[in-house]
């Protein structure tokens, strides 16, 4: 075992730890890596709302950081320097997708479209935390919709739950297309507005990066660097 294998990285300055893991040390880039995954994964996740893609984000943008590290001056925190690099990665990413979020934000529905692609993602084994915070969400979202006017909640149960048309929503309900179309708006921003005091508080416990996932993701970081 080599004396650079008996380092407390975690007692290092940021420039020290930065010069080491540009010399491709191997536990300090472990280090880094690990101290920062959750907080890189969330702020991906909060840009492109999608977990997978979130996780691309933070292994590129480590790969990216790993290229230039040694140009860090130490100016920021060193977990400050990553963050922003995932943040633009992911802002990079976004791009792609902005015709269609912007038509979502357009409708006042992207933050309903975040919460139902949460509950509805298929998994033969989701993880215990994502479990976890869909059932937190599900059990926010239908007491909100309970709360919604009758009128509105039919429309909205009928289009967004059972995937009814607009034509067969309003066949159903015996009102014109138009006054579905529009109770359906009101029923997203009335939910939107009920549902946004509570999303913080679910969020902040909610979408950890650790355990395994955070160790696979430090391992692909490593093997990527041929470090593995």
């Amino acid at each position: 075992m080599t004396a650079q294998a008996h380092l407390d990285y975690a007692a290092l300055d940021d420039v020290a730890l930065a010069r080491l893991c540009g010399r491709h040390d191997r536990e300090a880039v472990r280090h880094l890596v690990t101290a920062n995954n959750q907080r890189l994964f969330r702020a991906a996740w909060s840009i492109l709302k999608d977990r997978a893609d979130a996780e691309e984000a933070v292994q590129a943008g480590y790969l990216s950081a790993f290229s230039a590290i040694d140009r860090f001056e130490g100016r920021s925190s060193l977990s400050t320097w990553l963050t922003r690099i995932v943040i633009n990665e992911a802002l990079g990413r976004l791009r792609v997708q902005r015709r269609r979020r912007e038509q979502l934000e357009s409708e006042g529905v992207a933050l309903m479209e975040s919460y139902r692609e949460r509950l509805t993602q298929a998994s033969a084994e989701p993880a215990p935390d994502v479990t976890v915070a869909r059932e937190q969400l599900r059990s926010l979202i239908e007491k909100s919709v309970a709360d919604l006017p009758d009128n509105f909640r039919s429309v909205f149960v009928l289009r967004e739950i059972e995937g009814l048309s607009v034509e067969d929503t309003a066949e159903a309900l015996g009102i014109p297309g138009a006054t579905v179309k529009t109770r359906l708006h009101r029923a997203r921003a009335k939910l939107q507005q009920a549902l946004a005091p509570e999303v913080k508080d679910v969020f902040s416990g909610s979408f950890p990066f650790a355990g395994a996932d955070c160790a696979a993701l430090t391992e692909r970081v490593l093997a990527a660097l041929d470090l593995a």
